[in-house]
């Protein structure tokens, strides 16, 4: 276990990836060097540019607003249902190594590992279901055998679970950031309360962005998958200038497995003429014509209709869940909540413009 002093950029092949793959390690101190190492003329006709791996070493993010100084992280271009402006001010955001206190106390952190890393790539979709497309595949550390790996929650050593990201020890940072969020919102001439998210030692692993084009529609398609765990993720609000806080909304040990599109049933994104954004998960297509049986036995049924089924239905891939240790507000508990194994039959989401 050790800490980099200084910014290292690493060309080397990868046997995941058959190419080269990028590790960039940031430091935290003030000077930062690169260099790249070089590769001959045979190692160069190897690599087919296959992917990009990304790895932050000591890294460590913040921003605030300073009005004064003209430091402003601002969205607008927001209208409200009354057609008053909508100003988004983001007062503070953090990613911070763990025990940074909501924020207050900001450290390094590890982002990715190099056995591990964040990729970019371009993979065949006939290895992922997506027969005969080149697929745009973002994607965080993957999740590995649990004889290997760490508890995604954290509160065990190797082969306590299945999260490649380590928690931070005594000596060592660990990849699991704390992560933060202040922001205001001003509805003309209204001002809202800061509302602060804030999580501990987050994990996404196995989480990721696949992208391709659908040639019938002409429309791009995805599946997204986010993983999200943290011991703790809290949400309160405070007056404009940070101060009489409300009570804190407590979730514990709060784990998100979110799947929205799979192999049966790819989100399709798209823009409509009036220029709002939409993206649909359609209804599971049926499988070419076959029958069931009456007892629902595959002895009985259509060998192909019933595997089709079977693997729809009992893939968990293609299913969210959702947990919630404790749920908290200030100092009443009101216990734990569960929702699993939720299977997205259909879903539309399409924005709307509310100005008159």
């Amino acid at each position: 276990m050790h800490r980099h002093d200084e910014t290292t950029t690493t060309l080397h092949q990868s046997p995941f990836l058959k190419a080269g793959i990028i590790a960039l390690c940031v430091a935290a101190g003030p000077a930062a060097k690169a260099e790249l190492q070089g590769l001959t003329e045979t190692e160069l006709s190897e690599i087919d540019g296959a992917g990009i791996g990304l790895v932050l070493e000591d890294f460590k993010f913040a921003h605030g607003t300073d009005v004064q100084n003209g430091r402003v992280f601002k969205i607008g271009g927001i209208k409200s249902s009354q057609g008053e402006d909508v100003e988004i001010v983001v007062n503070k955001l953090y990613i911070s190594g763990s025990g940074s206190n909501y924020g207050q106390t900001l450290g390094s952190v590890n982002l990715g590992r190099l056995v591990n890393p964040f990729t970019i790539d371009v993979v065949d979709g006939n290895d992922i279901g997506v027969q005969d497309k080149a697929v745009l595949s973002i994607a965080a550390p993957t999740k590995v055998a649990a004889t290997e790996g760490y508890n995604c929650m954290g509160g065990g050593g190797a082969g306590s679970g299945v999260c490649s990201s380590r928690p931070s020890t005594a000596t060592f940072v660990g990849e699991r950031p704390d992560i933060g969020l202040q922001m205001n919102v001003t509805v003309g001439s209204n001002q809202s309360s800061n509302l602060n998210i804030h999580a501990q030692s987050a994990v996404i692993d196995g989480s990721y962005l696949r992208l391709w084009g659908d040639n019938d529609r002409r429309q791009l398609v995805g599946q997204f998958k986010l993983n999200f765990y943290t011991p703790e993720l809290s949400i309160n609000a405070c007056e404009q200038d940070g101060t009489n806080c409300g009570s804190r909304i407590r979730m514990s040990d709060f784990a998100l497995e979110l799947a929205l599109g799979n192999e049966f049933q790819p989100m399709f994104l798209d823009v409509d003429g009036s220029g709002n954004f939409v993206a649909e998960i359609q209804a599971i297509q049926k499988p070419a014509p076959g029958t069931i049986g009456a007892d629902g036995l595959r002895s009985s049924s259509d060998p192909a209709t019933w595997d089709f089924y079977n693997d729809y239905y009992t893939n968990p891939e293609y299913r969210s869940n959702l947990t919630i240790g404790n749920f908290s507000v200030g100092n009443r508990d009101f216990g734990s909540a569960r929702v699993e194994g939720m299977l997205i039959q259909h879903l539309k989401i399409q924005t709307k413009d509310l100005a008159p």
